[in-house]
């Protein structure tokens, strides 16, 4: 997200502890901040979807792979 986002919400915090925020600027902050979300979310999973674990018989395994494990759709290793 850019910095010109972050700042604007962290704006509107400010704002809605001096005064109740319009209806404008509160439309605008919940969609700011659904949009900081979708970030996070996205960038926690792509970095999960890389992260290997290792096993206790010493074999590594993506945490994607053990998501498809658990569906069944591959073999444990």
């Amino acid at each position: 997200m850019e910095k010109e986002k972050l700042d604007r919400i962290s704006q509107l915090y400010r704002l809605s502890k001096q005064r109740k925020l319009t209806r404008e600027e509160l439309d605008e902050q919940k969609r700011l901040r659904d949009e900081y979300r979708r970030g996070y979310v996205r960038n926690l999973t792509q970095q999960l979807e890389h992260t290997e674990l290792l096993r206790p018989d010493g074999t590594k395994v993506r945490v994607s792979d053990l998501k498809r494990e658990k569906n069944g759709d591959i073999t444990k290793s």
